[in-house]
C-alpha cells in the first residue's frame, strides 16, 4: 500500500510562509534648533508643542525594505519658535511571503511603530542636552493612522471618479 501525500511540498510546490525579521535600526539625520537662543528660556508661558509624521519606505531588494519614519517637532512660544527636532529614524526590514494589504499594513504600521520607541527616546535625550524638559511624546496607533490614510485615499478616488462621470 502507498502513502499518498497531497502536500504543496509533495507536489514541488513550495509556498513561502510570511517571515518578517528586523535587519538593523539606525538613525539616519537628525536636526536640532533653538532659534530664539537664551530668550527661550526666560519666558514665562510653556511651548506649544505640534508634532508631523511621515513614513517613507524604498524598497532594497524583493525580501528587503528600508522604512524612515520622519518625526519633527515643533515648540512655540507666542508664535516664536522656541526649538525645532527633525528626526529620520530608520530601519531596514527583512518582509517574505506577504502581499498587497498585508505588505502595505507591515510597512507602514508594523515598522513604525517599531521605529517610534527609537526616535521618541532620541528626542527626549536631545531636548535635555539642550537643557529643555523631556516632551515624553505618547504613542502613536499606527494601525489608526494607516486605516484613516487608506479611507482618505479611498474618499479621494471616490470624488475624482464621480467628477469624471458629471464631467463626461
Amino acid at each position: 500500500m502507498s502513502e499518498e501525500n497531497s502536500t504543496p511540498e509533495a507536489a514541488g510546490e513550495q509556498k513561502a510562509s510570511p517571515a518578517f525579521a528586523i535587519k538593523r535600526v539606525y538613525l539616519k539625520d537628525l536636526s536640532f534648533e533653538t532659534p530664539m537662543g537664551l530668550e527661550a528660556f526666560n519666558q514665562q508661558h510653556p511651548p506649544k508643542v505640534e508634532q508631523e509624521l511621515n513614513v517613507q519606505v524604498a524598497k532594497i531588494d524583493e525580501a528587503h525594505h528600508e522604512v524612515v519614519l520622519l518625526l519633527t517637532v515643533t515648540a512655540k512660544i507666542e508664535e516664536r519658535t522656541a526649538f525645532l527636532i527633525e528626526v529620520k529614524q530608520a530601519g531596514v526590514f527583512n518582509i517574505t511571503g506577504l502581499s498587497g494589504a498585508q505588505m502595505a499594513q507591515t510597512i507602514n504600521s508594523t515598522c513604525p511603530n517599531i521605529l517610534f520607541p527609537y526616535a521618541r527616546e532620541t528626542i527626549d535625550s536631545i531636548l535635555s542636552r539642550g537643557t529643555f524638559a523631556a516632551l515624553m511624546l505618547p504613542p502613536i496607533n499606527f494601525d489608526a493612522v494607516f486605516a484613516q490614510a487608506i479611507a482618505q485615499q479611498q474618499q479621494q478616488q471616490q470624488a475624482a471618479s464621480e467628477s469624471a462621470q458629471t464631467d463626461a
